[in-house]
């Protein structure tokens, strides 16, 4: 990764995770996450590997990158890269489809004008919170036009979709304690293997992974508050500092401390200053 001196992560207000970050060089090593990140570039060249090829954004270009699949970060020419990105979670865009499997953007990159729209709506004002009625409106943009770009999806039955949100109520309910599929089982009602094949077409992760994203996810909170990366291994149920510091790694391609160091406010290297370009139809 470049020099921390360079690189930057602004987040907006409010409860939707939202960033606009600028980095150089090799930004983030290979990771993945349980939810869709879905942004512009502002400036420069974005570039990662996403399915076994690079790819390559350029300014006004939209980037969708689905739940649970590998990819980096990096400048593709050399110098700065900005961006935003919007990360929504599967369980978001399951309550607009009604329980269609989620839609997935092959290449990574999409050019759809709806998109662009939905997106718009989303990223364009990093001063305040959005309400909730402009999430859940972008939100049902963003979910009709990514189902429009890849042909739709197939139905998962009632029954199925009921255990698998059973299931991730009884996950985030037990994020400190140790369980397997069988207790899964136990606790929907329904075959674990068929459970854990649902709840990854409606969530975008296996159950474990979602598991480890909730502690990770409570981790950086704390991290934020000012607690050391071994108290947050240790209050979120990691075996120690090392084994949290890997995954952490994994999920957002920065190790815990680069990740606290790039998260310090931007002042005016944010947008505010240095403008923003429109977002447009790749």
């Amino acid at each position: 990764m470049a020099a921390v001196a360079e690189n930057w992560v602004r987040r907006a207000p409010g409860g939707v995770d939202r960033i606009e970050a600028c980095f150089t060089g090799a930004a983030f090593a290979p990771h993945r996450h349980d939810t869709y990140a879905i942004g512009v570039t502002l400036a420069g060249v974005q570039s990662f590997d996403y399915r076994g090829e690079a790819r390559h954004s350029l300014p006004g270009q939209l980037i969708v990158l689905h739940p649970d699949e590998l990819h980096d970060g990096r400048a593709g020419d050399g110098a700065a890269f900005r961006y935003r990105t919007a990360y929504i979670r599967p369980a978001d865009i399951q309550e607009v489809l009604g329980g269609r499997t989620l839609p997935f953007i092959a290449g990574g990159l999409s050019s759809d004008p709806g998109l662009a729209e939905a997106v718009e709506a989303l990223l364009a004002d990093y001063d305040r919170p959005l309400t909730l009625l402009e999430y859940q409106d972008a939100l049902a943009g963003i979910a009709a036009a990514l189902e429009a770009a890849c042909g739709g999806g197939s139905v998962i039955r009632r029954a199925n979709r009921e255990a698998a949100r059973a299931a991730r109520d009884y996950i985030e309910a037990c994020l400190d304690e140790t369980f397997s599929l069988a207790d899964l089982e136990r606790a929907t009602g329904h075959d674990r293997w068929q459970l854990s094949r649902d709840f990854r077409a409606m969530f975008g992760a296996s159950p474990y992974r979602y598991l480890i994203l909730r502690r990770l996810e409570k981790a950086r909170g704390l991290l934020l508050d000012g607690r050391s990366g071994a108290q947050a291994a240790a209050d979120c149920g990691f075996a120690d500092q090392s084994h949290f510091g890997r995954l952490f790694r994994k999920t957002w391609g920065l190790t815990p401390n680069a990740w606290l160091k790039a998260m310090q406010p931007a002042h005016d290297r944010s947008s505010r200053a240095a403008g923003r370009r429109p977002i447009q139809a790749a």
